[in-house]
């Protein structure tokens, strides 16, 4: 299902990006930076009482040069066009302002709702300056104040009463898979060559991603997809063209959707930093990935250029080690028949259920190997563990002391089940609770 998004607009040194960093950095069940993990700060994914969301902070769009009022056009439109909750934040310190009153009337455009706030706001004597801002137009202005964290709490339940009612996708059975990557990585060219190899296309269906269109197909085995649009494959006009990092809200809505992403690189191009962008959301979310490493065909190759270009992916994705590689040409179709069967087994591993009883021999088995570590004497007791969870598998690892359990011994643990089961193309995930 996809989550809802918020974005952030307003015009320039309001606030924006500081509510943004508060909401993203105080909430007890925001998704924590995993090491390894290029992080792109004008997005984060959230929760507040429950319900998990999208944030967005426009005012971190880079427009380039362009004048100051389009850059607040363009961004002001990314809201209207993209999000589900617009949070129009002004300032309490300028009042209101021409700038605030241009924002306000691009927004009139739109019939997503429009929560008003009033940031800097940072003592009792200054509430009675907001009512200035009732002019704008949207009713009840809110007093927060970003640096100390005032009123925040007030905003994001507005933010979630204002959600739109929870859609979710039809369970039909088959695997959900969707491409993302940077914009020119051959996205398009993927969908449209898999859909032309000799598949049997069943239905388009509307997807909950706003204008995207899911298309279902039957393999010749019988095996059920739906492929997922993605960001990249519809722009709506140069705003996109204009902010490549935009791309990755878009592929945001993709990933939450799918059970299977497949991060599409360009061979051409090589890697950027992009890639690693949305490839990490990717893993955070805990999907199944596969990276597809796309126009194979361009390149002048001899007997090592598959190998350095997989140690390369390696060495800038160490955090996917576990995801496999599979180099592809849309234009030729070279190797293009691997990805439905290899999307099925990495939908499978992701899917995967271990009975306690063996993982329990498998961990037993790797302590004794290596034994558990200590620390200012006291010595990491591993008693048992058991799956609670798949999409992605997630065990419970109960110990004496969750302390004492290092992030280095924590690797090992996960390597020796990695070594045990094909969990290929999912990424796994350790909980160490202690034994009461």
């Amino acid at each position: 299902m996809a989550k809802p998004i918020v974005a952030i607009v307003g015009r320039p040194n309001v606030g924006k990006s500081t509510i943004f960093n508060r909401i993203a950095g105080e909430r007890i069940s925001i998704v924590e930076d995993t090491p390894g993990v290029t992080r792109d700060r004008i997005y984060t994914s959230s929760e507040w009482m429950g319900q998990k969301f999208n944030l967005i902070d426009t005012g971190g769009i880079d427009m380039g040069n362009e004048p100051f009022v389009t850059q607040i056009t363009e961004q002001a439109q990314i809201a209207i066009d993209e999000a589900d909750v617009i949070v129009f934040v002004t300032s309490g310190r300028e009042g209101v302002t021409d700038a605030d009153e241009k924002v306000a009337r691009i927004l009139y455009q739109t019939d997503k709702p429009v929560i008003l706030a009033v940031n800097k706001v940072d003592n009792p004597e200054m509430r009675a300056e907001i009512y200035d801002f009732y002019a704008l137009g949207f009713g009840d202005p809110l007093p927060i104040s970003g640096t100390h964290g005032i009123g925040t709490g007030d905003l994001l339940d507005l933010i979630c009463q204002n959600f739109p009612e929870k859609i979710t996708d039809e369970e039909d059975g088959s695997i959900k898979f969707s491409f993302i990557g940077r914009p020119n990585v051959g996205k398009s060219s993927l969908v449209n060559a898999i859909l032309g190899e000799n598949r049997v296309i069943v239905s388009n269906i509307e997807g909950t991603t706003r204008d995207a269109i899911d298309t279902k197909f039957v393999t010749e085995t019988g095996d059920e997809y739906t492929m997922i649009d993605t960001a990249g494959i519809r722009k709506k006009g140069k705003v996109y063209e204009s902010t490549e990092k935009y791309s990755v809200l878009r592929a945001m809505q993709a990933i939450d959707r799918s059970d299977v992403v497949c991060v599409v690189l360009n061979a051409e191009e090589g890697i950027r930093e992009q890639d690693k962008h949305v490839a990490g959301y990717a893993h955070e979310a805990g999907r199944g990935i596969i990276i597809v490493v796309n126009k194979w065909d361009t390149l002048k190759k001899d007997n090592k250029t598959m190998k350095d270009f997989e140690n390369l992916i390696r060495q800038e994705f160490q955090y996917l080690s576990y995801a496999p590689i599979v180099f592809v040409s849309a234009k030729t179709k070279q190797r293009l028949d691997r990805l439905p069967t290899m999307i099925k087994k990495v939908n499978e591993n992701h899917s995967q259920r271990i009975s306690s009883a063996v993982l329990n021999d498998v961990l037993m088995d790797a302590i004794a190997h290596n034994p558990t570590p200590t620390d200012n004497g006291k010595r990491l007791r591993v008693y048992y563990g058991t799956q609670v969870a798949v999409k992605p598998p997630t065990f419970v690892i109960f110990v004496n002391d969750p302390d004492l359990m290092h992030f280095s011994y924590e690797r090992f643990l996960e390597n020796q089940i990695r070594a045990a089961f094909d969990f290929e193309g999912t990424p796994i995930h350790l909980i160490e609770r202690r034994r009461k």
